[in-house]
């Protein structure tokens, strides 16, 4: 179960995103989430297999439709490094979603949703989840099952907002 629960402040937390200048920009997720409704999801792996066929591009198909529903960002999140998110966020042609490094795995951790990836070779990773944060606050958790992609998906948000 997640350390954190709907109606709890987003954790803080150092998050990343390829600036302007091509280089890593670090904030915080306090500043990521003040005064803006967001759409959060977070994936184990850039380029793995459901996330590159499924999870982001559920986003990207829907992101409009998310954003009429008066969400003002998506973002992606995954514990790799920002280069990695940038680079995958080009190749699925992911313009309007945030594509957000937890390299360090800080934010996971802080979420109490890491994943044991190791026995695979893939470290500690960030479970599957979504949700949706209202100014700093969590609105709607949904947490994957090991192995599951369901309450995650972009339709799935949709129907919450």
């Amino acid at each position: 179960m997640a350390a954190v629960n709907v109606g709890d402040k987003v954790p803080s937390a150092t998050i990343r995103m390829i600036g302007a200048d091509g280089r890593p920009a670090a904030t915080t997720t306090d500043d990521y989430f003040a005064g803006k409704k967001t759409v959060l999801f977070a994936v184990p792996g850039a380029f793995t297999p459901t996330c590159s066929a499924k999870h982001l591009p559920g986003f990207v198909t829907n992101s409009a439709g998310i954003k009429g529903k008066g969400v003002d960002q998506i973002a992606c999140i995954s514990v790799n490094d920002a280069f990695v998110m940038d680079a995958w966020g080009k190749s699925a042609s992911a313009d309007g979603i945030d594509m957000v490094a937890d390299g360090n795995g800080e934010f996971a951790t802080a979420m109490g949703l890491e994943l044991d990836a190791t026995g695979g070779g893939l470290g500690h990773r960030m479970q599957r989840f979504a949700m949706v944060v209202d100014d700093g606050k969590i609105t709607h958790l949904n947490v994957e099952d090991p192995g599951a992609f369901e309450v995650s998906s972009a339709e799935y948000v949709m129907g919450q907002l």
